[in-house]
């Protein structure tokens, strides 16, 4: 081999160690650990092998670790089946190591990965021992988990051999303790979801694992693999904590529970969902310490401000968001009763759940289970003389009709609806069965809204070519004059860009709106029952602008990255006013009456999970109530 001839002329290797490596070689030994094997050190080995690769060597410091956002970058699947490490960023480009510079299949992974991220790479050698010492940054969530797997699978198995005459993998639900192994892989996995800033997370059986995912910035990232053979017990171990029935598995059910981290109490609005290959369970994430953000943080701006700022402040009417799932509208209608002054006026809420507690505000938890529903808190909130009522949704006709009158009575009701665009809040409204007689004097304002993800500065600088510039052009034409001159006009727009702080360039989300008032043309419009492409073409003098165009104004100020435009395509009036969750039903579900607490105990420096972005049975235990009614997982 040239480089062992190489080494040898340079002294670093005699003949027989020359021979010795040649043999170690060929029966299957790495030339690394065979140089090493023939007493050449390792820095020698590291430097000679980094130059016969032509690749620069890296040497780690004793206590070198892998920040969490460079490790973004790479999932742990692909860092471990390529041998691969993100570094570290050095002037916009991902530094990586290797072992094996050689590699083509690794070689191809990272040009995918490179383009994916938008960010360049350089390949650095780093001797195997080394290389698997950084590996293990990505083995936190992994790790901990790992290590109350290992006592669980030994528990289930125990139990199996001590059960041979019952079904494989049947387990008693009601015995898993609050020690027991499967409550601190469920633990671990809440732990790391809270740290690493997710919204939900989805514990998904497949054919042979269990996969378990966070939902960050809109996205969902794997985080955890699970053997199957634990999931029944995870599934058990989130329903006791929120009071499900143990035994029934062939049909939704729905709870809640809340817990302490580091003293912040998060609440968890938990679903199981009944599958082929058993059941799933999201958790949504709700933590009431984050605070209520103002108008200006969530991303609404300029004339969209002013107009919301202007009606909350009406003394009478209804304001109704629209939006799926996710699309922030209770932080939207939150930052509206921020604008309201509590401390001159009676501002209750009914809530399911209540997602924030807010200073001034009554706030209401319904509880459908138990015949509290939004329209018999509205009712009852009608009686405490009321000036502002927030609704946490308006779901039937009974609600839909209580909330109207409301409003003609003198109060302003703030609420939420599912359509798919603000003109489609009206032809819903009729739906339900309110009359256009009703809506035209009393809905003041219709807003719809979506999240798009929001660029971390300073963002990388691009062009505005014509095909941009005939696209603004095209989709602004039929909007006024007057309103198209308030447009930004800008040569460069943002895209995202990777640092060393911000891995993906983006971090957070922002609010994409789409605001329509009510005025005298459009109440006149209702009352004749104009079509929604009537109501676009009458708000658009008015300078209504659609989510897209928004989208646009964003891209243009550098809030959004452009790509996140072509999210928003659907013209206003072009789309059905029922949305698909409206379509499909009210599904019946068994819900939980009882909200319980449980103290997380945190122990150590956490490391939030690795984000890789997609496009990637035995059930143990009661459940003893500790001080305080308390649980402690």
């Amino acid at each position: 081999m040239e480089l062992l001839t190489k080494l040898q002329q340079e002294g670093v290797l005699d003949a027989a160690s020359v021979t010795a490596v040649g043999e170690a070689i060929q029966t299957d030994s790495s030339l690394e650990r065979a140089l090493i094997s023939v007493g050449v050190a390792k820095e020698t080995v590291r430097e000679k092998l980094a130059e016969f690769y032509g690749v620069p060597a890296y040497t780690p410091k004793d206590d070198e670790t892998v920040p969490q956002n460079v490790l973004e970058f790479i999932s742990v699947e692909a860092a471990k089946n390529y041998q691969v490490i993100p570094l570290k960023l050095e002037d916009g480009t991902l530094l990586v190591g290797v072992n094996d510079p050689e590699d083509l299949r690794m070689r191809e992974a990272l040009s995918f990965i490179s383009t994916k991220h938008n960010v360049p790479y350089k390949l650095v050698f780093l001797l195997s021992d080394d290389l698997a010492k950084l590996l293990s940054a990505y083995d936190n969530l992994t790790g901990e988990v790992g290590q109350a797997l290992t006592s669980l699978e030994s528990e289930l198995d125990n139990e199996i051999a001590e059960r041979k005459n019952e079904k494989e993998g049947q387990t008693k639900e009601e015995n898993i303790k609050e020690d027991a192994p499967v409550t601190k892989v469920v633990a671990t996995i809440l732990r790391y979801a809270v740290d690493g800033g997710a919204s939900d997370i989805h514990v998904e059986p497949t054919g042979e694992k269990v996969r378990v995912r966070f939902r960050i910035d809109g996205l969902l990232q794997t985080s955890l693999e699970l053997p199957k053979n634990v999931h029944s017990a995870v599934v058990a171990r989130v329903k006791i904590l929120t009071s499900m029935r143990l035994d029934e598995k062939r049909k939704p059910q729905d709870g809640r529970f809340s817990a302490t981290f580091d003293g912040r109490k998060i609440d968890f609005r938990v679903s199981t969902l009944p599958t082929s290959h058993g059941e799933k369970v999201v958790m949504r994430i709700l933590d009431n310490e984050k605070g209520v953000r103002s108008l200006e943080k969530t991303g609404i701006a300029g004339h969209h401000l002013e107009t919301i700022r202007r009606m909350v402040n009406e003394p009478y009417g209804i304001i109704l968001i629209s939006g799926p799932t996710g699309s922030g509208k209770s932080t939207t209608l939150y930052a509206m009763l921020a604008e309201v002054d509590r401390a001159s006026k009676n501002v209750l809420s009914l809530e399911d759940p209540i997602e924030y507690n807010m200073e001034g505000v009554s706030q209401s938890q319904v509880r459908p289970e138990i015949g509290y529903t939004f329209a018999n808190g509205l009712r009852t909130a009608l009686r405490q003389d009321p000036d502002v009522i927030l609704v946490g949704e308006i779901r039937d006709k009974e609600t839909a009709q209580l909330a109207i009158q409301a409003a003609l009575t003198g109060h302003l009701v703030l609420s939420t609806i599912h359509t798919n665009n603000s003109i489609g809040v009206i032809p819903r409204l009729i739906d339900m069965g309110v009359d256009p007689y009703l809506i035209a004097p009393t809905l003041k304002l219709a807003i719809a809204q979506r999240l798009a993800r929001r660029i971390c500065p300073p963002g990388k600088e691009m062009p505005v070519d014509e095909s941009m510039k005939l696209m603004f052009d095209k989709e602004f034409e039929t909007l006024p004059e007057k309103y198209r001159n308030r447009i930004p006009k800008f040569e460069h727009i943002l895209e995202a860009e990777p640092t060393s702080g911000c891995a993906s360039g983006t971090k957070g989300r922002v609010a994409v709106v789409e605001v329509l008032e009510i005025n005298q043309q459009i109440q006149d419009l209702i009352l004749k029952g104009g079509s929604e492409e009537q109501i676009y073409k009458v708000a658009r003098q008015s300078g209504f602008m659609s989510m897209k165009e928004d989208a646009i104004i964003k891209a243009l100020e550098g809030h959004i990255p452009y790509i996140e435009v072509s999210d928003f395509g659907t013209k206003v009036g072009a789309e059905s006013a029922v949305s698909d969750e409206f379509l499909a039903g009210d599904t019946s579900v068994d819900v939980s009456e009882t909200t319980k607490s449980i103290d997380v105990s945190k122990e150590g420096t956490v490391t939030p999970p690795p984000k890789e972005v997609e496009e990637s049975s035995k059930t143990p235990s009661t459940t003893p109530v500790s001080e305080e009614g308390k649980y402690t997982i």
